[in-house]
């Protein structure tokens, strides 16, 4: 077993780690680099603070010892306070300067993690827990900071007063020195071991955390279902065993941690007894010229370098942890965007014309292939329709065309140029979008309106309301929120708000999701006159659910997993029974029964 755990132990810093280190100091701390010089030159104060503390606590024992002279005593005495008021100082200077830029590289990070999360693509999103990227974002990047910000500062301080302290005692007793620090191979050997399970640990309580925040999530998402079908008490209980996995995780990875604590009070209690042992005999001993002032201050500069050298231990535990923080937060950036613009991409192009898909091939997963050789042509201008079941690809169909995702055969063009020739933001730029799933945010219904077209001018908000038959809504609202994606709103309200962004961004191509789907018949022939106006001279492309909404479409597309079985006027696809009558038939009759 012991083998085992041998052959998985990696080298205290990995390649990756040294990688990840040189990234974030490159990235965000480099430029910052002269604040860090004078954080350097702080700590080096501090360090020679206690080197001239432990000289002049030599010369007050031989004071004490030897000359007896009160004024020299109080001499003394000044020095080491002047000495400590300088540390004092220094202790509050660093901590500010070192927070100061801790927090400008994490707001750096974070609008680069931010700006960079906007560029993927949407398969991503959907195919990442929301909780991971939240995590990565929130939690990571803030305790990244307060480590960088803490954490290394003091450790930085720590360290110089171990090598400046040790340093002098060298000078002082070399012999003695060399024999207090032989237990400091058994140190380094049990910090090694510690850092790889504290390591290994991290990344599972990570991990966890990630689950677990997705699952809160879900469960505050999706609380009307919880409480409509009563199963508090098995969320709770779902939340509180993921609650205990990861206190359990967190224990274990502390208990480790904990290990150097004692480790080093050991090594500490070899290393007093070989001094003691050892000063005491050059004192006794006539062949050294060492007396009792020089062995308690000898042995209180162990106590100076020992009490550092336990919050290093503290540092080296906590920085394999943040370690894997760091290497949580970059692996972020291993995700590109594959869509992209090409290199000549053009900004601009016929909007009016008609969009072709040629030979398009396309799938979310290789082993479930959508469309193979589908052929569309939705003329420019004018009202097209996609009908057919659940999962035939007509929500997809929107999603090509406007680059949410790629086609990996074929080719969709508008007005004869394909689109990956063109500019996304162009291309985005010439749609608008009313879909059945439907982003509202905990802002005003006015406010969720402006959102597509943030410079428009109140009369032209004013206007798309009244046409999306909102205004009334939004009059007796006022700019009051309307709750967490919209929980305060009717699907129907949604919808509305969906609608009155599509006439207030007036885009040339109107694509339809849905978009009556959560309104009743008598709101939706009420609307009906106002989406007639706003698809008026565009092309319209609309995906369709109630048959009898899209009668009168130019051109109704008939699909059926992936294939393209139909496509006709209203009557002629009526007249053919085919899968279209079909679909009309069983739905007039489910109108007839209710």
């Amino acid at each position: 077993m012991s083998k085992a755990r041998k052959s998985k132990r990696g080298p205290l810093y990995s390649a990756q780690d040294r990688d990840n280190i040189r990234w974030f100091w490159q990235r965000y701390l480099k430029s910052k680099a002269p604040w860090l010089v004078l954080v350097l030159f702080m700590l080096l104060i501090q360090g020679l603070v206690y080197q001239q503390f432990l000289s002049n606590t030599e010369n007050g024992l031989r004071v004490i010892f030897e000359s007896g002279s009160m004024r020299d005593l109080i001499w003394v005495c000044a020095i080491v306070f002047g000495l400590f008021f300088v540390r004092g100082a220094m202790s509050y200077l660093v901590p500010l300067v070192t927070v100061w830029v801790s927090n400008s590289a994490i707001y750096e990070m974070r609008r680069d993690l931010i700006g960079h999360l906007m560029s993927l693509d949407l398969a991503y999103f959907e195919r990442t827990k929301s909780g991971e990227i939240i995590l990565k974002v929130v939690t990571q990047t803030q305790l990244l900071g307060v480590f960088v910000a803490l954490s290394v500062a003091n450790a930085v301080r720590d360290a110089i007063t171990v090598i400046i302290v040790a340093a002098y005692l060298i000078w002082k007793n070399p012999i003695l020195f060399t024999s207090a620090v032989v237990v400091l191979p058994f140190v380094i050997w049990i910090m090694n071991v510690i850092s790889d399970r504290v390591k290994r640990g991290q990344n599972e309580v990570e991990e966890a955390q990630a689950d677990y925040m997705n699952g809160i999530e879900e469960t505050v998402n999706g609380m009307r279902t919880v409480k409509i079908a009563s199963q508090e008490a098995v969320e709770t209980k779902r939340l509180m065993r993921e609650t205990e996995r990861i206190r359990k995780m967190i224990t274990r990875v502390q208990m480790t941690q904990s290990l150097a604590m004692p480790s080093i009070d050991l090594s500490s209690a070899i290393v007093y007894v070989l001094v003691i042992g050892g000063g005491g005999y050059m004192v006794l001993s006539p062949e050294f010229d060492v007396d009792g002032a020089g062995i308690i201050t000898f042995l209180l500069g162990m106590v100076m370098i020992f009490d550092p050298a336990r919050l290093l231990a503290q540092f080296f535990g906590g920085l394999q942890a943040n370690l894997i923080l760091l290497d949580k937060i970059r692996g972020l950036y291993k995700e590109t965007p594959s869509i992209t613009d090409a290199p000549d991409a053009a900004d601009r192009f016929n909007t009016g014309g008609d969009i072709v898909l040629r030979d398009v091939a396309f799938s979310y997963s290789p082993e479930q292939p959508l469309f193979e050789g589908l052929n569309m042509t939705f003329e420019g201008g004018k009202v097209s329709a996609i009908v057919g079941s659940t999962g035939s690809g007509k929500t997809t169909i929107l999603s090509l065309l406007s680059r949410l995702y790629d086609v990996q055969a074929g080719q969709i063009s508008i007005g004869g140029q394909p689109i990956d020739k063109l500019k996304v933001a162009s291309l985005r730029g010439a749609f608008s979008v009313v879909a059945q799933d439907i982003v509202i945010f905990n802002a005003s219904i006015w406010d969720n309106i402006r959102y597509v077209n943030p410079d428009a001018s109140d009369d032209e908000i004013w206007r798309a309301a009244e046409d999306a038959e909102i205004a009334d809504l939004i009059r007796a609202r006022g700019d009051a929120s309307v709750g967490p994606k919209g929980a305060q709103l009717s699907g129907g309200q949604k919808q509305r708000i969906a609608i009155a962004r599509a006439f207030l961004r007036d885009a040339p191509i109107l694509l339809l999701d849905e978009a009556t789907s959560a309104l009743d018949q008598a709101t939706e022939e009420r609307i009906k006159t106002a989406l007639d106006r706003l698809t008026k001279g565009k092309t319209t492309i609309v995906v369709a659910h109630r048959l009898s909404s899209i009668s009168d479409a130019d051109r109704i597309f008939v699909l059926e997993d992936g294939q393209l079985v139909d496509q006709g006027k209203h009557d002629q696809l009526l007249s053919g029974q085919g899968l279209y009558a079909q679909l009309y038939q069983a739905q007039k009759k489910g109108y007839d029964r209710a």
